[in-house]
């Protein structure tokens, strides 16, 4: 599988969390609301939620883990 595709379903496995988790059960009323809540969701996407995919750890855990290695 190349780089690309494998980019690429990432970055849709991503919008859809985005979206089901976050943007459907939270309508923003204003551009800013939902900047902010998006902002507050990335951080808990990346610092708190484990993923399947990274044997139920969260993305930052992995990185720092890769930094110490």
């Amino acid at each position: 599988m190349s780089n690309i595709l494998k980019r690429r379903i990432f970055i849709e496995r991503l919008w859809r969390s985005v979206k089901y988790e976050y943007v459907y059960l939270n309508p923003a009323q204003r551009g800013d609301d939902l900047w902010y809540g998006l902002s507050q969701y990335f951080v808990f996407y990346n610092q708190e939620r484990v993923h399947q995919h990274l044997d139920y750890k969260t993305p930052e855990q992995l990185y720092l883990q890769k930094m110490v290695a």
